[in-house]
């Protein structure tokens, strides 16, 4: 199971990238406008750019169209960035064409919105490399996030498909175990939730005792000469 990290900040990049965390980055337009300093290179292609150079990992970065031939376009462009660059399209009817041919180009697509099995299958069908379903939006409309990956994970099982399972904001630890366990190929988290994993209330008291056993450590007796 892979770890991406949710953000285009390249301090939050370094650290998990650093500290061996994570297997990639998922990037979206609004935190590539959130990164990029004084709101400067519109398409964001040298942020990009950047986080490819500061990790070798795959970097997951959406086109910016709904119309067919916008959408190839873009993700032509992207694809030219690096070849670290997965290219994520929305699952709507008027992309299916373009991931396609985006797969025929040999540029890998990641397939965003996908919220059911019958989605999921199409998006392999299409040529999807990833089927990325948001946790977090599953639950704010009353669904059962992990449910839904663990149903996914069923159908692409029974299928064969050649489609990696994302996983995208689970919103806490809890959350994260939960699509772990519900089979998720990949587990796209915020930055917070990353570091949130590491933290435990029996890690604290752990720590605790661990201080007060150093303090009341016996010191070593003097020799005498």
């Amino acid at each position: 199971m892979r770890i991406f990290l949710a953000t285009a900040t390249l301090g939050e990049i370094r650290w998990a990238h650093d500290n061996g965390l994570i297997d990639g980055v998922m990037t979206t337009p609004a935190l590539i406008a959130a990164a990029r300093p004084n709101g400067g290179g519109a398409s964001g292609h040298e942020l990009l750019a950047d986080i490819c150079d500061l990790a070798d990992v795959p970097v997951c970065a959406a086109v910016r169209a709904l119309r067919p031939d916008d959408i190839y376009r873009d993700g032509r462009e992207l694809a030219k960035v690096s070849d670290q660059i997965i290219v994520q399209v929305p699952l709507v009817e008027d992309a299916l064409g373009p991931i396609r041919r985006l797969r025929a180009d040999g540029v890998r697509v990641a397939a965003t919105l996908v919220f059911n099995a019958a989605q999921a299958l199409l998006a392999a069908k299409a040529g999807a490399a990833m089927a990325v379903t948001l946790v977090d939006q599953l639950d704010a409309y009353g669904y059962d996030g992990p449910g839904i990956v663990r149903e996914l994970r069923r159908v692409f099982d029974s299928g064969a498909a050649e489609c990696d399972l994302v996983a995208a904001f689970p919103q806490n630890a809890a959350q994260f175990a939960a699509c772990v366990t519900a089979g998720a190929d990949c587990i796209a988290v915020a930055p917070a939730v990353l570091q949130s994993l590491l933290v435990h209330p029996l890690t604290d008291r752990g720590v605790e005792q661990f201080l007060r056993d150093v303090a009341r450590r016996p010191s070593r007796p003097r020799i005498a000469t």
